[in-house]
């Protein structure tokens, strides 16, 4: 008889909940630092322990290799280590290896391991821009349209319906889209998105592998489900098939990759496909402090139409912190080096240097960052941009530990380790000079990883710890390396520091420029800022610039999203033009009952939901047959040109210069020169 693990005390209601669901349909609605992984680990040892399922019948996919690494690691560590934890990608590649010969034939075609070359061949003949940079641009779009489950042939008609920002002519966009496929197909090539498409082919199209495959595997467990495309999708209906024997897991508060074609409405409609799933809500935050979280639910709490399966408060849980800081300079060289100087600062304090992250929402944030940090002494790595186990130090120390004898007797693996490293670089004291110091340091990240291979494997050996290297390899699942962390909000997704510094928080950055004008757009730029605040455990710090360079006088204003984050009585606190606040100011009012104004449709009106309005209704419906005349000039929703809160806005305040006009939340230096004049003389229409 089989006994049923007991479930670690360690987890709380709601994770044993999760953990100890019985076995079918469970849907766990984690906000960040709730304990999702730990959850998802317990809960697939609760089964395997439980006699459910075996270790080999388990699959467990998630979207990148270090988090998939992530899963394996903890699943050794109770007990389940057979359990296959793999991204969508590798998944695939498994089993088209494993099926090719019975679906296809026996000659296997390659992997495409890059599609520039072809897309360039393709552009050529479409007669499309063939430089690097268009070349990348055609390539990312073909990737969103096999993702998206778009073919060649619908391709313009899909994007004119979704209105894409497309990189070309969207039928001259098609046809290259088209010519790569027949050129890839033609040379016996797949490219990633083809693994996907052809395990769902093989597995909807062939009785007998569909059987084969789901004899094999019983159970499935899909992490950060709220990024899965259509094309994951289908082939995760293809894995599970008639059966329910399913564990997603995710957040729709963190969906940012809308644009590569990921979709929070598989995780949102869960319930609706299986009216029998277990549904589990996390809420209790175990990374970051009650302050830290306390911003995250005022940043995510404004956002606008949002469905009840991501309305998730968190719940802070930690012991009080420091309140998030917020900091304004005049010029993006003097925002980068007044970061640099607190975390040198911070380092000689004692915080070390792998647990700061500087965070921003484009690449090339990172130059300013990289050279003040430079300047200040203070060693970084840039996240994305390492490659760690393509360096030359660890090449040669993977070939010695390969080829190194047994580890003498009675020499624990950790000792052995630093001995054998001792012989490709590792000393005990770090050497002068950065090169070599990055080198030591990559080494000393290889000790590391033995002592976390050890805690978990007290007899793992040198072989063991060599193949684990090489597991890591394969999946790109690097160490960390003592350095302050540069990265991106996209790339900081799953990943969590000390102290985070958020910056070059203004408008047209965040939200970036091109988002303007697309209601769903601007709420995913929110989401990135909800990400970028929840990485952060203890400290918080938020910047922003007011020009990209010195003496160029202020250009720019802080995010939008920042308001109601900052207090009233904090310096950068102000009220000006589109509501933001000046030095010393009153915190913004109703103009009718002169409560504090909550909420962006408030700002814009200038008064409380609840308090009458003085709209001038034929001013309101000039203005509202104007809108839809541009939006039908222009082929675009007519939100796109002032939402229906801005309209009300204007036909409430009745502004009668530009000043007055671009007062209003939402009507920025952009729309005041293209509409401005249009808007101002409606307004004038009206008067005596």
């Amino acid at each position: 008889m089989t006994v049923s693990p007991p479930v670690p005390d360690l987890l709380d209601e709601e994770q044993r909940a999760a953990v100890t669901a019985p076995r079918g349909p469970v849907c766990v609605l984690a906000g960040a630092g709730t304990g999702k992984t730990r959850t998802i680990t317990h809960r697939i040892a609760h089964l395997v322990g439980n006699g459910h399922v075996a270790p080999g019948q388990v699959l467990a996919v998630t979207f990148t290799a270090r988090a998939a690494g992530e899963l394996r690691t903890r699943l050794r560590a109770l007990d389940a280590g057979g359990v296959q934890a793999r991204t969508f990608h590798a998944a695939a590649l498994r089993q088209l290896r494993y099926f090719w010969p019975q679906v296809v034939g026996e000659r296997r075609w390659q992997l495409l391991e890059g599609k520039l070359r072809l897309v360039g061949q393709a552009a050529a003949r479409a007669r499309a821009g063939t430089d690097s940079d268009a070349l990348r641009d055609l390539a990312t779009e073909i990737e969103w349209a096999k993702s998206s489950l778009v073919t060649p042939q619908n391709y313009a008609a899909e994007a004119a319906r979704l209105r894409r920002d497309v990189p070309g002519p969207a039928e001259q966009v098609s046809q290259v889209y088209a010519l790569y496929e027949q050129l890839k197909n033609e040379a016996e090539l797949l490219d990633f998105d083809d693994l996907l498409l052809h395990v769902a082919a093989a597995l909807e199209e062939h009785p007998m592998v569909a059987e084969e495959f789901r004899e094999r595997y019983r159970c499935f467990v899909v992490d950060e489900y709220q990024d899965v495309t259509p094309l994951q999708q289908r082939v995760l209906d293809a894995w599970v098939g008639e059966r329910d024997d399913l564990t997603v897991v995710g957040d729709a508060n963190q969906t940012i990759y809308t644009f590569a074609g990921a979709s929070p409405r598989y995780l949102l409609d869960f319930a609706r496909r299986f009216p029998e799933a277990t549904i589990v809500r996390l809420t209790r935050d175990y990374r970051s402090t009650p302050q830290i979280v306390s911003a995250a639910n005022t940043v995510i709490g404004a956002a606008r139409g949002r469905v009840a399966g991501s309305r998730l408060r968190l719940v802070g849980q930690l012991p009080p912190g420091p309140d998030p800081d917020f900091a304004e300079h005049d010029d993006e060289p003097a925002e980068a080096a007044a970061v640099a100087a607190k975390i040198r600062r911070m380092i000689a304090d004692g915080t070390p240097p792998a647990e700061i992250a500087v965070l921003f929402r484009i690449n090339a944030q990172s130059e300013s960052y990289e050279q003040a940090l430079t300047e200040a002494g203070v060693p970084y790595q840039v996240r994305g941009g390492e490659r760690f186990f393509t360096r030359p130090e660890i090449r040669r120390a993977m070939v010695a530990l390969r080829t190194a004898r047994p580890v003498p007797a009675g020499m624990d693996l950790v000792t052995a380790v630093r001995k054998l490293l001792s012989t490709v670089g590792l000393t005990d004291e770090p050497p002068v000079g950065a090169v070599m110091r990055a080198q030591w340091e990559s080494l000393l990240a290889l000790v590391g990883l033995a002592e976390e291979l050890a805690a978990v494997e007290p007899a793992a050996d040198l072989a063991r710890f060599s193949a684990e290297l090489e597991t890591r390899a394969d999946a790109s699942h690097p160490p960390t390396v003592q350095g302050v962390t540069l990265a991106s909000l996209h790339a900081a997704k799953g990943l969590e520091w000390d102290v985070v510094f958020l910056v070059g928080l203004v408008d047209g950055t965040l939200p970036i420029q091109h988002a303007e004008g697309d209601e769903a757009a601007i709420e995913e730029e929110r989401r990135l800022l909800y990400v970028g605040v929840t990485r952060a455990r203890r400290v918080l710090r938020m910047s922003w610039a007011l020009s990209r360079s010195s003496g160029r006088g202020r250009q720019r204003r802080r995010s939008r999203f920042l308001y109601g984050l900052i207090p009233e009585d904090h310096p950068t606190s102000r009220v000006a033009q589109g509501g933001q606040r000046r030095p010393g100011g009153p915190k913004p009012r109703c103009r009718v009952c002169g409560e504090p104004l909550i909420g962006t449709t408030a700002l814009k009106l200038q008064r409380c939901g609840g308090c009458p309005s003085d709209v001038d209704p034929e001013l309101l419906d000039r203005l509202e047959e104007w809108r839809g005349g541009v939006a039908k000039r222009q082929g675009v929703p007519s939100y796109v040109i002032f939402t229906d809160a801005t309209l009300a806005a204007i036909a409430e305040q009745r502004p009668a210069d530009p000043a007055a006009l671009v007062g209003i939340p939402g009507i920025g230096a952009r729309k005041l020169d293209r509409y401005g004049a249009e808007v101002l003389a409606l307004v004038a229409e009206g008067g005596d």
